[in-house]
């Protein structure tokens, strides 16, 4: 059975009122919950306020919820839960650095905070893709370069290579959160993914 197909069979369960299910279907997904939290927090955040908080308090969220989400059964499972703990990312972002206006929109969309930290992990990613270890070398001795060329990405690039490789999410959830169709999100993916191909080809670099 794929983890699909455990997820609808475990909604389906909570809509019978198991409980175990709720648990269950919850504890399935903290792990990608606390990767969300730690691909976007801002650093001066992180040293204020624990990750993992973000994650708990979501998962109490929508245990009351759940049960509500899973009768209603017309949107997919992990979207919603991240929507959640999304919210709570903001909050806690407001809470402690401010929110400027032009990010509002964006922030409730569930994407934004193109923080240092994702930057980072992105081009971590893109290092992991050169295999050889004269490419690590180089990558070593140009992981500053790499970043600032990153930042160059339009936004909308930037951040749907990051929903898909340090979110590790699918197009269809990816649809979901930004919104748009499946259709365009796979083009837009595509087009991102040449755009970084191009850039990293003039520094000598490769995207395996």
């Amino acid at each position: 059975m794929s983890k699909i197909d455990e997820t609808e069979d475990l909604l389906a369960r909570v809509v019978d009122g198991d409980n175990l299910a709720v648990n269950h279907l919850l504890e399935r997904y903290r792990a990608k919950l606390r990767r969300m939290v730690d691909v976007y927090i801002d650093p001066r955040v992180a040293v204020r306020a624990d990750a993992s908080d973000v994650v708990q308090e979501a998962l109490a969220e929508a245990a009351i919820k759940l049960p509500e989400f899973a009768r209603q059964g017309n949107f997919p499972f992990y979207p919603w839960l991240r929507q959640l703990a999304w919210e709570r990312l903001v909050q806690l972002h407001r809470r402690h650095i401010g929110a400027a206006k032009r990010t509002v929109k964006r922030e409730q969309a569930g994407v934004g905070f193109d923080s240092e930290r994702s930057v980072m992990q992105l081009a971590e990613w893109v290092a992991a893709k050169e295999s050889s270890p004269s490419q690590r070398r180089i990558r070593e001795e140009r992981r500053q370069e790499l970043m600032i060329s990153l930042q160059t990405l339009p936004d909308h690039y930037r951040q749907i290579v990051v929903l898909r490789h340090l979110e590790e999410l699918q197009f269809n959830e990816i649809a979901v959160i930004l919104p748009l169709g499946v259709d365009a999100v796979r083009s837009l993916y595509r087009r991102a993914i040449e755009r970084l191909h191009g850039l990293l080809k003039t520094r000598g670099m490769e995207l395996t």
